[in-house]
């Protein structure tokens, strides 16, 4: 008989050749346990799971919906209470003019919809995305990447996209009145966790409103607490146009958002009619699962440690090995000497029972990106266990 690894390798689909291949069995916490062996998890299956594995309330808000119905119809269409609690806590929680949420089920969904929202909305198809950014794989989210070397082979993409340099202010030239949007992070996660300076974001906006343009905001990894506040933009005097979200808004299940204001949202609705369609968008056991994600967030208090949480893995990650750590909260990025001490750091740390990752536009650097329940003194043990990696 075969292995669930054979199987793996022989069925189903692979997007490396050289995939992790540990097995889980289950996973509670900060933790995720197989064959015999328990894994701290310093992903967060990529800053999703912010507050922990497998939430007990989080499940239970999954069992209760399983229970009443599972899908009803295509997006929009039926009156569903765990749908409309979530657009309305979310409009709570976003405040100012963002009264409106269209509920997806990805982040590269939510990027589809904010870039077709950006040309239904201005009449115009240019778009000015930021290098070493990524907004997902789809077709259209695909072409904001300025890396080629992840997207040559699927050209031809989508045109009139720009790519500037992020934190360069000259570079905002490219906004022009022909720029339907701009779309950014306000910490590139994928460059390795590259914040925002205050005057490009200021000069940004200011650029935005005189070519008439929208500001497109990706939240997917800095959103639901990751950077110290429920979402990233808050850390700055910034306000876009349109907000997405996915990864840590479903507290582990598959959920995205896109929100703008009304007015802006109701372009979907005529000229053409279903201007954006989804199935399983806003599926009401996702939209459960985040609503008690959410509630979980606010009630326990657990984003107001993040700051001193990361702070302790700063003091207590002083190794030679170590060149520099940039974060932004809970997103961390470790810079070692290069790509290659970081590929043997991530295979290495495997065998001590510590699950990390790369980033794609930063070779140099491993992420510690651990759901915000994690405990004081469970990051004194992780990082004695990173250092002993470093040591070999």
């Amino acid at each position: 008989m075969l292995t669930q690894r054979q199987l793996f390798l022989r069925h189903q689909a692979q997007t490396s050749d050289s995939p992790v291949m540990v097995q889980i069995e289950r996973a509670e916490g900060i933790y995720l346990y197989g064959e015999n062996r328990r894994y701290v998890d310093l992903i967060s299956g990529v800053s999703v799971s912010n507050i922990g594995h497998c939430h007990p309330e989080v499940v239970e808000a999954v069992k209760l919906q399983v229970d009443k119905y599972m899908h009803l119809m295509v997006y929009g269409e039926y009156v569903q209470a765990p749908q409309v609690l979530l657009s309305q806590k979310l409009c709570e929680l976003m405040g100012g003019d963002f009264d409106n949420c269209y509920l997806v089920n990805s982040g590269s969904e939510a990027v589809e919809v904010a870039m077709k929202l950006a040309k239904r909305y201005s009449g115009k198809t240019g778009f000015v995305a930021m290098k070493n950014a990524y907004h997902g794989s789809t077709n259209g989210a695909l072409g904001l990447m300025s890396d080629k070397s992840w997207t040559d082979s699927f050209e031809p993409l989508l045109p009139n996209i720009l790519h500037i340099e992020f934190n360069n202010v000259e570079s905002l030239d490219a906004i022009t009145t022909d720029t339907a949007a701009v779309v950014l992070e306000v910490v590139q996660a994928e460059a390795g966790v590259v914040e925002a300076e205050p005057n490009f974001l200021t000069q940004l906006q200011a650029r935005c409103k005189d070519a008439g343009c929208l500001i497109i905001l990706d939240e997917v990894q800095t959103g639901f607490g990751r950077t110290g506040k429920m979402f990233g933009f808050q850390n700055y005097d910034f306000t876009p146009d349109i907000v997405v979200f996915a990864k840590g808004l479903g507290g582990g299940m598959p959920k995205g958002a896109v929100m703008a204001c009304k007015d802006i949202m109701s372009v979907f609705m005529t000229n053409p009619v279903l201007g954006h369609i989804t199935t399983f968008g806003g599926h009401p056991v996702s939209a459960a699962a985040a609503l008690a994600n959410i509630r979980v967030l606010e009630k326990t208090g657990v984003i107001a440690t993040v700051d001193a949480k990361a702070d302790l893995f700063r003091r207590l990650l002083q190794h030679s090995a170590i060149r520099t750590i940039r974060n932004k909260g809970l997103l961390m990025a470790v810079e070692l000497e290069d790509g290659t001490k970081v590929r043997k750091f991530i295979a290495e740390a495997v065998s001590d029972g510590l699950l990390s990752d790369w980033f794609l536009f930063n070779d140099c650097s491993f992420r510690i990106a651990p759901p915000l329940t994690i405990t004081e003194i469970e990051i004194e043990m992780v990082c004695g266990l990173i250092k002993r990696v470093l040591d070999r």
